[in-house]
């Protein structure tokens, strides 16, 4: 839920997290504290991030209250750090966690994590969010380490020039070994997207890798980069990704889709590809399938 609220005169120089506890019904001083510190607070749009910081009279608050045990520190293991160079690195991303800030928080989610290391290693720059996973998908992620390789980054996604490569567990069985899906996708509910006519165009190559009891593994590379497109892909033929709730799949501990690698050319100019371990019960059902 976002509240907003315009500071008024009776709050006028007092603290931010006083204006926000007058201010909003049910939220206490120490909960809006919290609320500052995960980075779910903005004042006139901008993030703030002290709870000190007076307000003034027609200041705008907004702040993001989040579902009760939502919130979560992330804590990364060494071997998440999947690669490094002077441009750029690439993390393993869990799953259930936001690759960037939302209104709700931007501690707990990776671009904090990326950010964290950066000034741990001596830099000042922020980390830069050039493309996306899904909250519920894990797998590699590339950070640019500056301005100008957020630049060279952007640029290789936008002409095609990473690609991408993707594990998911579905449910039935592929009829063919190898197959492409070439469907439009558009938006269908607030937070839903489907194969439509008028749709824009989409494009995923998808290859068969085990089968066993009506659950496979299938590698999928999506040619195209629209939001959900593996997942609609696949649940529009019929093979739900397990785990995926919104287009049908069975339930489970996550959703098991997983960017296991990608492929791109680094600075010198050098076909680098970074590759992502499967963890956790992904990784389990993965050894019993195959």
């Amino acid at each position: 839920m976002i509240l907003r609220k315009t500071v008024t005169s009776e709050q006028h120089n007092r603290r931010l997290d006083d204006a926000i506890a007058a201010l909003c019904s049910g939220v206490s001083k120490s909960e809006a504290r919290r609320i500052i510190d995960r980075g779910g607070c903005t004042l006139n749009v901008a993030l703030v991030r002290v709870a000190s910081r007076s307000v003034k009279s027609g200041d705008v608050i907004e702040i993001g209250i989040m579902e009760k045990g939502r919130f979560s520190e992330l804590h990364l293991p060494t071997e998440a750090l999947l690669y490094e160079d002077p441009e750029l690195i690439a993390v393993n991303k869990p799953a259930g966690i936001n690759s960037q800030r939302t209104p709700y928080q931007l501690k707990g989610t990776l671009e904090y994590w990326v950010s964290e290391y950066f000034r741990a290693n001596g830099s000042s720059e922020p980390a830069r969010v050039v493309h996306r996973l899904d909250r519920g998908t894990s797998g590699a992620m590339l950070f640019p380490k500056n301005r100008q390789g957020a630049g060279r980054l952007s640029k290789l996604f936008q002409d095609g020039l990473v690609d991408k490569y993707y594990l998911a567990l579905v449910s039935g069985t592929p009829e063919k070994s190898e197959w492409t899906v070439d469907a439009p996708i558009g938006k269908v509910a607030p937070a839903q997207y489907g194969a439509v006519e008028g749709g824009k165009p989409a494009v995923t190559g998808f290859r068969l890798l085990a089968s066993s009891g009506g659950i496979a593994l299938v590698e999928a590379k999506p040619l195209t980069g629209r939001t959900h497109q593996i997942r609609v892909h696949l649940a529009s033929t019929g093979l739900p990704i397990i785990g995926d709730a919104t287009y049908g799949g069975q339930p489970a501990g996550r959703m098991m889709l997983h960017c296991s690698a990608m492929t791109f050319r680094n600075s010198n100019g050098v076909e680098t590809t970074v590759s992502a371990p499967l963890d956790g019960e992904f990784e389990e059902r993965v050894k019993r399938l195959i």
